[in-house]
């Protein structure tokens, strides 16, 4: 007797824009952007490239002020611009549903709205830890060597450099990776010292940020 299995529920992205008002629109636009922009190595090949997509997010906005005075040549440049922005839109969220892997966590990377979300398990995840910070083949350069987190969907390093008299950087400098793999940091200072801390990211959100570890460069 055969046992019926259940698929997964596909994961389909908001896209109905058209007939929202403007101000309901750009936040979701500007959302996409940064989530694509700042998870570039999980959604690398976007069909609709971020330089494109900003720039029609832009003109999109810029024409907004003038269709409020009620010129019909005014309104419908906004409309013309608002359609094409939603379209590029639209071509990149079917690039997303087709790339997260049914995975709601991914997904939500993109900056994408999801349709009757999936309610994913919230695996509750250990503190990842740095297994060292090393000199790198060149001057300015270290490598950053992080232990596997199993069922992390992304990792999140920061680095900055640390102060003379001691303490965290000022600055953090904050990176979302998709790659267990160890990360080269480039064009630092020579003879500063940096530190460095990692955070994972599932079902459940972050984690607490790592133990610091700290390396000068030569």
């Amino acid at each position: 007797m055969s046992t019926a299995t259940t698929k997964p529920k596909k994961i389909k992205a908001v896209v109905g824009l058209t007939k929202m008002a403007d101000g309901n629109i750009t936040p979701l636009l500007d959302a996409v952007l940064k989530g694509l922009t700042t998870n570039a190595t999980i959604y690398p090949k976007p069909p609709v490239d971020l330089p494109t997509f900003e720039a029609s997010i832009n003109a999109f906005k810029a024409a907004i002020p003038a269709a409020m005075d009620g010129s019909k040549t005014a309104i419908a440049q906004r409309n013309k611009l608002r359609n094409v922005a939603v379209k590029l839109y639209a071509l990149n969220a079917a690039y997303v549903e087709a790339t997260c892997n049914e995975d709601l966590a991914t997904f939500l990377l993109s900056g994408y709205q999801a349709v009757n979300p999936v309610k994913a398990p919230a695996a509750v995840l250990s503190v990842p830890s740095i297994d060292s910070v090393v000199q790198g083949p060149n001057s300015g350069q270290l490598k950053v060597a992080i232990a596997s987190i199993p069922k992390a969907v992304a990792l999140e390093v920061r680095h900055g450099a640390a102060p003379a008299g001691g303490g965290t950087p000022a600055t953090w400098i904050e990176e979302m990776i998709a790659t267990k793999k160890p990360v080269t940091y480039d064009n630092l200072i020579p003879g500063t010292v940096y530190m460095f801390q990692v955070r994972a990211f599932g079902h459940s959100g972050f984690t607490d940020w790592s133990d610091p570890v700290s390396r000068m460069v030569t």
